[in-house]
């Protein structure tokens, strides 16, 4: 009987085996992957952050259904997208230059290694907001309501707003009624514009807001319930008013004005539309929280 020397084993592991061998990684090797790994979370912390996220969800979207095409060789609809990718491409930088150039501005602001290794400055709350909070939300309005304080609250859900939460003051503290009607107390240092709820933290006010470009909302409506339209339409966000001039209580979600609303609908209406909200979640959202892990940026 024969046998088999070490090295013909060895050429029969090298002949049938070649894709189990592992290929050499160097120090250059790790360096790249620790370097673009860093810049692919700031890049995705960055847009989880602003209306940019929104955009990325359905870019994701659009390379899913490319493939889709691709497979099925569905020709006309594949030309329509690779031919459409540049000017798309184009409109985006044009519709989130505001948020690009701040991007850049913060680069050139912070050091490098130290924006590299931050994982935020300061913890959120909870991503879900309780019944508790809406209970201390809806207390606090109607207070103000009977006191005809003017308040504007904004609720974020999945669509961020950092944005937003940088034009304001930072707070960063429990949502409580007492907390809420003393910030938009008359004469106080904050009780001019928005106040926005992250989870159930209060983390920015005196928010500067988009106002609606609407016709149809009637005259009698200020500014106040201008900006609640505005960011809704931008945004995913639930925002309660209350009047300075009558007292009333309205919330605002998906570009539409609920007026003049009890505190038993209030309180279920933000209870209805938070729960159709959680009943959408996907790997987008998901991923989204990871990428969050409580934390958010600095004013």
């Amino acid at each position: 009987m024969q046998l088999i020397s070490i090295g013909q084993i060895h050429k029969i592991i090298e002949k049938y085996l070649y894709w189990l061998s592992l290929p050499s990684i160097g120090f250059s090797d790790i360096l790249e992957i620790v370097i673009i790994s860093m810049i692919v979370y700031q890049v995705l912390k960055w847009v989880q952050l602003t209306r940019a996220w929104t955009l990325f969800k359905g870019i994701v979207v659009l390379l899913l259904f490319s493939l889709f095409a691709a497979i099925f060789q569905l020709n006309t609809i594949s030309w329509l997208l690779s031919n459409s990718l540049g000017v798309g491409i184009t409109a985006a930088i044009i519709i989130f230059q505001p948020e690009l150039r701040r991007a850049l501005e913060q680069l050139g602001r912070k050091k490098i290694f130290s924006n590299l290794l931050s994982f935020g400055e300061y913890e959120s709350g909870d991503s879900e907001v309780t019944d508790k909070t809406i209970h201390e939300i809806v207390r606090a309005a109607y207070e103000m309501g009977e006191a005809k304080t003017g308040a504007l609250m904004v609720i974020e859900q999945n669509v961020a707003l950092g944005e937003y939460v940088r034009t304001g003051i930072a707070i960063d503290g429990i949502v409580t009624s007492q907390l809420l009607i003393n910030i938009f107390e008359h004469n106080t240092p904050l009780h001019d514009g928005a106040v926005i709820i992250r989870g159930n933290r209060i983390v920015s006010a005196t928010c500067y807001l988009p106002l609606t470009d609407r016709l149809d909302i009637g005259k009698e409506l200020g500014t106040r319930h201008r900006a609640a339209v505005g960011i809704s339409e931008v945004s995913d966000s639930f925002t309660v008013i209350v009047s300075e001039e009558t007292g009333a209580v309205s919330l605002a979600k998906d570009g539409r004005l609920y007026k003049d609303i009890n505190k038993k609908k209030l309180t279920e209406k933000l209870k209805e539309l938070m729960k159709e909200d959680s009943g959408n979640t996907d790997v987008f959202k998901k991923w989204k929280g990871l990428l969050r892990n409580g934390k958010s940026e600095k004013q």
